[in-house]
């Protein structure tokens, strides 16, 4: 047996018992959660969206995040991977939107959302032909700039929360401290669900800890309804060729990140995602994005963090990321359990956070070495990929006076990495250091 088969908590088609499949499957909700909603809460903030448009939204973005996740674990047909995947809005739509949503509206946006989910669709019917294009080399640095440019969210997260008038507290900071060190002593020494559990553990930790010190507010709760039904086609569907263009090239994009987190997350079980696997993953991408659209819902595609999750704890389960994606519909028609989440301050999903967006880049890394010739140029692509996606991420003013497109499609460093990888491999020629 592989030193990286000992590390396996539970394998893809293993069932844990359902009194440790429910914990492990929140675990998975705890760890997108607060990402998935805070996608709708700032483009709706940006837009300046009524209260219960926004509340609409957020709802519908948990509901679709659920039914998918759902059938990635079990596949309809060719919609699936059959590999444990969470769903969720990604961030690499976020500017699309609101740059579109401001100019044009929601249904415009709602609708290139529809019209361009095909893009991803063709991309997973033909993955066979068009894999080449994406080998170890261009994944592994997609996962490793997913996870370095979370890393900063993470941070953020655990100071209590970007523009928190406590932003950095000893309070927020010693939270976060607390979660991890705690996730990480659990992680390290515990035994069972001990071990493949720490990161709810720690976050339930850090919870009470709040709560003790008046941290957490309940008055969200209150507010909240006990049942909300979905409702399609709500803000309506309008259709505009450049905002079709735009979200075509985001959902490149998101084949990319998809192709990185399935590839990720069978790293755990030291094997390369079969061609079927991506086939059905990126399908299922495309085919339930445009089913969000007509529920006004933002594009599903996988969510990084619970790769590293699934990294950090060994449970590869297919079958808990379901039990996972059950909660998340039943949010979905609960606001106000989804509301009860949304009381987790910051500070603690921080700690959780910086621990799973390490944890992410890690498992770039160890693809990287364990799938790519260490030569002069594919050390050259890791270089100036990272470089480039770094540098525009975490200085994004250097794009001040370029168009609001420009800005748009190469402000996020996971896609101007991304795409510097991708064009790299393709342009650059093969061959061995003298």
């Amino acid at each position: 047996m592989s030193q990286q088969s000992l590390s396996i908590a539970y394998g893809i088609d293993d069932r844990p018992p359902l009194a440790e499949a429910i914990p492990l499957g929140i675990q998975h909700v705890l760890a997108m959660l607060l990402s998935n909603i805070a996608i709708p809460v700032l483009a709706a903030g940006a837009l300046a969206l009524a209260f219960e448009d926004t509340a609409l939204i957020i709802q519908m973005v948990l509901f679709m995040a659920g039914v998918s996740t759902i059938i990635q674990s079990y596949p309809i047909g060719p919609v699936g991977a059959r590999v444990p995947i969470v769903m969720g809005t990604s961030i690499a739509f976020l500017g699309a939107i609101v740059g579109i949503g401001r100019e044009y509206g929601l249904a415009v946006v709602f609708g290139a959302f529809l019209v361009a989910s095909v893009v991803e669709v063709v991309l997973g019917f033909s993955i066979s032909k068009i894999r080449g294009a994406f080998p170890p080399l261009v994944n592994s640095i997609v996962v490793m700039l997913i996870g370095l440019t979370l890393i900063p969210v993470g941070m953020d997260y655990a100071a209590g929360g970007k523009g928190a008038e406590d932003y950095g507290s000893f309070t927020n900071l010693g939270i976060a401290a607390f979660v991890f060190v705690v996730t990480v002593l659990l992680n390290q020494f515990g035994r069972g669900f001990v071990s493949h559990g720490s990161m709810l553990l720690g976050v339930a930790a850090g919870y009470l800890v709040a709560l003790g010190m008046g941290r957490v507010d309940f008055s969200r709760v209150a507010e909240a309804g006990w049942l909300s039904l979905p409702r399609p086609l709500a803000f309506g569907l309008e259709f505009e060729w450049t905002a079709i263009a735009v979200m075509s090239f985001i959902y490149v994009i998101s084949t990319m990140e998809t192709i990185g987190d399935i590839s990720g997350t069978l790293a755990a079980v030291g094997r390369e995602p079969t061609t079927a696997e991506l086939r059905g993953g990126l399908v299922a991408d495309g085919v339930m994005s445009g089913v969000a659209a007509l529920f006004s819902a933002f594009p599903n595609t996988s969510y990084s963090q619970n790769v590293g999750l699934i990294n950090f704890t060994g449970v590869v389960s297919r079958h808990v990321t379901a039990v996972g994606g059950v909660f998340l519909v039943g949010l979905g028609f609960v606001p106000k359990v989804a509301a009860l989440f949304a009381t987790i301050p910051p500070s603690v999903i921080g700690g959780a956070g910086l621990i799973m967006f390490a944890m992410i880049f890690s498992s770039g890394v160890a693809m990287f070495y364990r799938g790519v010739e260490l030569d002069r140029r594919n050390l050259v692509i890791l270089a100036v990929a990272l470089g480039l996606g770094l540098g525009v991420e975490l200085r994004g003013e250097v794009l001040a006076h370029f168009p609001d497109w420009v800005r748009t499609f190469f402000g996020s460093g996971l896609i101007t990495g991304g795409l510097t990888a991708l064009v790299l491999n393709l342009v650059l020629p093969r061959h061995r250091d003298p």
